[in-house]
């Protein structure tokens, strides 16, 4: 066989450089497309941002003189890439460069022009709000918080080592990770520490507040605080420490009848013993964490209209981006140079992809709060099944854009926050021969739970069956994977006295 040099045409496809940004964008979160944006502008000098928080800050320059604000509405010059004024269309060739929350250009920016530039540099009271700065509080964490209280308490520098040892050895619990035998086994022997005065030392620790800490055991921190509750009677002090000192794995699997044997006691008894022990806290360092919460911004608001819902973009979240005037000005007089012309498209494209984004993020939005009218009128219970299939044929997109569209993208409703894939969910077929959704199962399994009488709880197969009469035919194990998914716990542990 001979080889051979052959050519031949064909046809694939290839995704441009515009292309794949546009699809990056449209993936990425809010924070992520932030974050992202932010290193663009320090990469294309050509692209400013309209809405940057220190445009309107005064800056002090090299030479010690103060420079005004930048103002966003002062007057263009002829040359400036301005977009198209309201209701006119754009000449051959020319495009608006600026991506905005509204669609009228720069109207903020303009009003804001015509204001005095004496009013900058202006004092305010030192009583307004506005001139105070709001610092965050200083974070005490739970070693702080016992070492302030061991100085006022101990006196011995001997003892104060100690004590600080033993609280270095706590977790975020308060919970002491280690033994005080392995502790002292870690010591210098020329320090000459006997384990008594470990022991002297935990003590005391523990005596401190929160009440719990320096437990070794979750038995221990509970009878701790058991032991420094007020008010409480001897009997039910007594009892609440038995519970959790012999027999705490029996109070966690509510295995009441065990307890009242092994007690000698009657419901009324056992009730007021466990209602001493769930006023204890199990982690007592907890309150302590330095864990931040993270805010979710919706991407998209569902308000009631007179004619519906209706679905708006947040402005929050959209960045105000257009092509620097200057720059574009050198570019077009032939004065700039051939890497700028390069930089200028690669704006262009992003304040066209990103408009693109947004665009598409509400389309998909609107068809998803068309398709779920009862959702938003009725809750949870009367979400209809949904596939992406559906809203990707309704809006002429591919699946995967869709699934792109509704990853990490929140949409703010009258019954709360949830992420697009949320409205998304699998079906169940109903007696009728209808469809039921699983997200609507899981609000009626909730419901149910939330209405059982606390003594005698629904198991999952008289779940199934109450299910069942209302015409959604559901399995029983069905229910028990909805339900743990839920965080529900079973019947055994959802029993009371």
């Amino acid at each position: 066989m001979k080889q051979s040099l052959q050519l031949r045409t064909s046809q694939h496809l290839a995704l441009t450089p515009q292309l794949q940004q546009s699809i990056r964008l449209l993936q990425l979160s809010t924070l992520e497309l932030h974050q992202e944006l932010e290193q663009i502008l320090g990469e294309n000098p050509l692209l400013e941002r309209l809405d940057d928080p220190l445009d309107h800050s005064v800056r002090l320059l090299a030479d010690g003189a103060i420079s005004a604000p930048v103002q966003n509405g002062a007057e263009a010059t002829p040359d400036t890439l301005q977009p198209p004024q309201e209701g006119a269309a754009p000449a051959d060739g020319e495009q608006s460069y600026e991506a905005g929350a509204d669609g009228d250009g720069d109207a903020s920016g303009a009003a804001e022009g015509d204001s005095d530039w004496g009013d900058v540099g202006r004092a305010k009271n030192p009583d307004d709000d506005d001139s105070r700065p709001q610092i965050e509080a200083s974070h005490c964490t739970l070693r702080e918080h016992l070492l302030e209280q061991m100085r006022v308490t101990v006196t011995e520098e001997r003892d104060r080592i100690l004590m600080e040892l033993i609280i270095d050895a706590l977790d975020d619990n308060g919970y002491l990770e280690e033994t005080l035998e392995e502790i002292h086994a870690r010591l210098p022997e020329e320090a000459e520490v006997e384990l008594d005065e470990l022991r002297t030392a935990l003590a005391l620790l523990q005596s401190f507040d929160p009440s719990g800490v320096g437990a070794r055991s979750a038995s221990e921190c509970l009878a701790l605080q058991i032991k420094q509750l007020p008010n409480v009677p001897l009997v039910t002090r007594r009892m609440a420490l038995t519970i959790v000192e012999k027999h705490l794995t029996w109070f966690a699997q509510r295995e009441f009848n065990k307890l009242k044997k092994a007690l000698d006691c009657d419901d009324e008894d056992l009730r007021e013993a466990q209602a001493v022990i769930r006023l204890c806290n199990p982690h007592p360092g907890a309150e302590f964490a330095s864990d931040v919460s993270d805010y979710v911004v919706p991407d998209v608001v569902v308000k009631k209209a007179r004619n519906g819902w209706q679905v708006t973009l947040n402005n929050d979240v959209m960045p105000r981006l257009r092509v620097n005037a200057m720059y574009a000005n050198l570019l077009k007089q032939g004065k700039g140079e051939s890497a700028m012309g390069a930089q200028l498209q690669e704006a262009k494209w992003l304040i066209k992809n990103m408009r693109q984004r947004f665009d598409t993020i509400l389309r998909v939005a609107q068809a998803i709060v068309e398709r779920q009218k009862n959702f938003f009128s009725h809750g949870a219970v009367a979400m209809r099944p949904l596939v992406l299939r559906e809203i990707a044929d309704t809006l002429g997109l591919h699946e995967s854009t869709i699934s792109r569209v509704t990853t990490q993208k929140y949409m703010l409703t009258p019954h709360g926050m949830f992420e697009l894939k949320y409205f998304f969910g699998s079906h169940v077929a109903t007696e009728a021969g209808g469809e039921a959704s699983s997200t609507a199962i899981r609000a009626l399994i909730v419901q149910l739970t939330g209405a059982e009488d606390p003594k005698n709880p629904l198991s999952d197969s008289k779940i199934a069956d109450m299910l069942g009469e209302q015409g959604m035919v559901i399995a029983r194990r069905t229910v028990a994977k909805y339900r743990e998914a839920l965080k529900i716990p079973p019947v055994s542990l959802r029993k009371a006295l």
